[in-house]
């Protein structure tokens, strides 16, 4: 496991790597980034934004996305991964949003994990992003960077992961943590194919070091 001062050397590198980090998922306001954020789930941001850019522009209001059928909102959601699914949680959370908030995204986060589609994970994607609340979302990519680096441990639950870097890494760093460490999952440290050879951090990855040992007894045979 890494120690406090190479836990600030990782952070340090994924600042330098990406200094510009943020959410890429298009939207223009909290609404749109819940929808956005459950439409991401298993499905790349990329594609999201694809779907999105016409989405958003039929559907302004909780109101709209139930004044269609639920056959025409999956129609319109159809190459997103789980569109079935995803269109009755968006359905269903749109109700709730008319009934309990005046249509409006709560800003909390508790009363956000309510909400028919979303986990906590969303919550804290849309309180970090939309209401500039200190959170860190364990996506994929974070999950994977902070066990490949030994921040946290490979059993480690998503929560477990979550409240492990909350305790590692300072508070008033959790948002910008959270976007640079997805975009080092997404772009460099990648599932398949991590570039450890040209990483700054490969003395530091444990995974990295089993990596590159495998790859050198391979050339050596």
């Amino acid at each position: 496991m890494l120690t406090k001062i190479q836990i600030r050397e990782c952070l340090n590198e994924m600042e330098k790597m990406f200094p510009d980090a943020h959410c890429e998922l298009i939207h223009e306001n909290a609404f749109e980034l819940t929808i956005a954020v459950l439409l991401s789930a298993q499905c790349t941001d990329a594609l999201v934004n694809k779907v999105t850019a016409e989405l958003f522009k039929k559907y302004k209001t909780p109101e709209d996305y139930l004044e269609v059928s639920l056959e025409e909102l999956q129609n319109d959601i159809r190459s997103i991964g789980l569109y079935r699914n995803k269109a009755k949680h968006i359905r269903n959370l749109c109700e709730r949003l008319i009934e309990h908030y005046n249509g409006e995204i709560p800003a909390d986060h508790k009363e956000l994990t309510t909400l028919p589609g979303v986990g906590r994970k969303t919550a804290n994607v849309v309180m970090s992003v939309a209401f500039n609340w200190p959170a860190i979302a364990v996506d994929t990519h974070v999950e994977r960077i902070s066990k490949r680096l030994g921040i946290c441990r490979w059993k480690d639950s998503v929560i477990e992961v979550e409240e492990t870097l909350m305790r590692k890494v300072p508070k008033d760093e959790w948002s910008v943590t959270h976007h640079r460490m997805i975009f080092f999952g997404r772009y460099h440290c990648k599932a398949q194919r991590p570039d450890c050879v040209n990483c700054p951090l490969l003395h530091l990855c444990r995974e990295g070091k089993k990596r590159q040992k495998k790859n050198n007894q391979e050339l050596i045979t």
